[in-house]
């Protein structure tokens, strides 16, 4: 019977792990398979088509060129390689400035023509319609239509999806966002947790340690809206008095959230690092004459420094994957940050915030999975730093 009963738990463990296994590598196709789909759209909003003048010689335009042309930032073709004429837009909600109702038909059957003779008698005009209006007209020309390339979003500048005729998918200030509350997060908490590790290992007495560890071990279950809402309510109205800003939703409000949150992995694993620590190292140093104290900064910290560095990356992958605390108190600005002060966006914020949002299937429910591939990249470079370092401990200590 117990040969019976260890045969089906290990089938019943074997098989676990083979599902789930299975089930991660289906989600990792998935998530990857509908990113990727995001290069094979095309640059323009699909089912619209950009027309010219037939005499007007650009072939193509990028997503940032269009929005400078329909922003009225390049105001004249010679900026973008074309003739000396002043530029001109027309979209089709623009039409009645145009036209009278009895020229566009009861239900726009003359809308096409209508406009491509418009389009044909101006020769700066550039018209962002529906395709199926000016698809057969030969009295104008359709710029040429371009998929979206890996430059254009990973080197991007603009977080824009849903600018019209072109969506703007530069994930640059997403990544310095996360990047940046990321960095200001650790550089925060690491001295403090490393100080609290300090006092919990070598200094505390048991009961004062048998106290403060669970305590310190309940903050990981707290809910991050808590701590979200803790930020917006006690540490933005800081900052913003403090520092004197507009607001106070900012990216030190979501470092300071982030570096709380973050505290309680590096402090375990740092103080359980620490008290791994050979008795006979701090005999040694003690005996040899040294003050406790640099026993503890000259022998404890560098043979624990393995453990520390761990506990310092786990605290890094925390901060670096945590959306709602961060969609609470960061302002949610999707522009690259000069100053810690300003407001900015992550790349899980951005997740949250617009996926419920996005078209199925279209760029920009596209471009969000690839925000996710980048997070899954980020994080498998946090998971592989933490197995290395695992390593050199084990090295060490073997």
């Amino acid at each position: 019977m117990k040969r019976i009963l260890e045969k089906f738990a290990r089938v019943l463990f074997t098989g676990s792990g083979f599902v789930t296994s299975i089930v991660i590598l289906l989600i990792i196709g998935f998530l990857f398979t509908e990113g990727a789909g995001l290069f094979r759209q095309p640059t323009v909003e699909e089912g619209y088509v950009l027309a010219v003048h037939r005499s007007n010689p650009i072939e193509e335009l990028t997503a940032e060129e269009l929005k400078g042309l329909f922003d009225n930032d390049i105001v004249n073709w010679n900026e973008l390689g074309g003739a000396d004429v002043a530029v001109e837009t027309f979209r089709l909600e623009e039409a009645e400035r145009y036209f009278t109702e009895a020229e566009l038909g009861a239900h726009y059957e003359n809308a096409g023509t209508a406009i491509a003779g418009l389009v044909a008698s101006r020769p700066g005009m550039i018209a962002f319609v529906p395709e199926t209006l000016v698809a057969d007209n030969d009295s104008v020309r359709l710029v040429g239509a371009r998929t979206i390339t890996p430059g254009e979003v990973f080197a991007g500048s603009e977080w824009f999806p849903t600018a019209t005729p072109a969506p703007l998918f530069g994930m640059w200030p997403l990544l310095a966002g996360t990047l940046w509350v990321s960095l200001f997060a650790i550089l925060f908490a690491l001295p403090f947790g490393l100080s609290v590790s300090i006092y919990m290992s070598e200094v505390a007495s048991e009961r004062v340690r048998g106290i403060l560890k669970p305590i310190i071990e309940l903050l990981n279950g707290i809910p991050s809206v808590v701590y979200g809402f803790f930020g917006l309510i006690v540490i933005v109205p800081l900052l913003q008095r403090g520092f004197g800003l507009p607001v106070g939703e900012s990216g030190l409000a979501g470092s300071i959230v982030l570096a709380i949150m973050a505290l309680p992995t590096i402090i375990t694993v740092a103080e359980d690092a620490m008290r791994s620590c050979p008795r006979a190292l701090r005999e040694a140093s003690l005996a040899l004459g040294a003050t406790r104290w640099q026993t503890i900064y000259r022998v404890v910290i560098p043979a624990s420094a393995s453990g520390i560095t761990s506990g310092v990356v786990l605290g890094i992958g925390r901060a670096v994957g945590e959306t709602m605390a961060v969609l609470m108190v960061t302002g949610n600005a999707a522009i690259i940050p000069h100053s810690i002060l300003e407001p900015l966006r992550t790349i899980p914020a951005t997740i949250a915030a617009e996926l419920g949002e996005a078209p199925a299937g279209g760029a920009h429910y596209q471009a969000l999975f690839l925000l996710g591939v980048m997070l899954f990249f980020i994080t498998l470079a946090i998971n592989l730093c933490v197995e290395y370092i695992s390593a050199m401990n084990r090295t060490k200590n073997s």
